[in-house]
């Protein structure tokens, strides 16, 4: 029979396997607990080479979230793994325009995505935002084009779009935008993986 184990009893000793099959490879240390938060999360270490950071990005994404901002993700499912009691308790609220009847009607007319639309809608909000992208590269191209007409300025983005169809380009084109962001190289990533890298910023904030 396996053992029994209490919740945090197996986050830890899933962190201390985490760390030994590591090895001796050797970790930013402002970047490291991300890092082994989306290895937990995925169980591919694959993360361990495909991240990118900015320069500050995990310490700049930390105060932002310290001061209360808000996170706005590209779809309902980053939205529900985000820990939203730790972030109500700084001041700040998920949101997410995925599912607005608004947003969907606005999306057909123009002939664009809603994770489009969705983006040009957070930009219009006065706080201050970490951007959490999970599935969607057009939601990442539209924060691109956003911030290069300088109608936004995001405390951070989070740039782990899946799949096919642009989602190299749009973390590339990203990473090359000067913003402040975590990006996940390649063709992986998911709305799981930009919560995490969420609640990691949030946990270390709670340590």
């Amino acid at each position: 029979m396996p053992e029994t184990m209490k919740p945090m009893d197996i986050e830890k000793r899933s962190f201390e396997i985490i760390t030994e099959l590591l090895g001796d490879r050797v970790l930013a240390p402002e970047n490291e607990l991300v890092i082994k938060r989306v290895i937990h999360t995925t169980a591919d270490f694959d993360y361990a080479d495909s991240l990118c950071f900015s320069e500050g990005a995990v310490e700049r994404g930390i105060a932002a979230l310290r001061g209360g901002c808000d996170i706005v993700t590209d779809t309902q499912m980053a939205r529900a793994g985000v820990n939203k009691t730790i972030l109500g308790k700084l001041g700040g609220e998920v949101r997410c325009f995925m599912s607005d009847p608004d947003v969907a009607e606005e999306a057909k007319a123009r002939g664009v995505t809603r994770a489009a639309v969705s983006m040009e809608r957070a930009a219009a909000l006065e706080k201050p935002c970490v951007f959490a992208v999970g599935n969607a590269p057009t939601a990442l191209l539209t924060l691109c084009q956003l911030m290069a007409a300088g109608r936004l300025s995001p405390a951070l983005v989070i740039g782990v779009p899946v799949g096919f169809v642009n989602v190299v380009e749009s973390k590339e084109r990203l990473l090359g935008s000067g913003a402040p962001c975590i990006v996940a190289r390649g063709r992986k990533g998911g709305s799981n993986v930009a919560a995490a890298i969420c609640n990691a910023m949030l946990y270390q904030i709670m340590r």
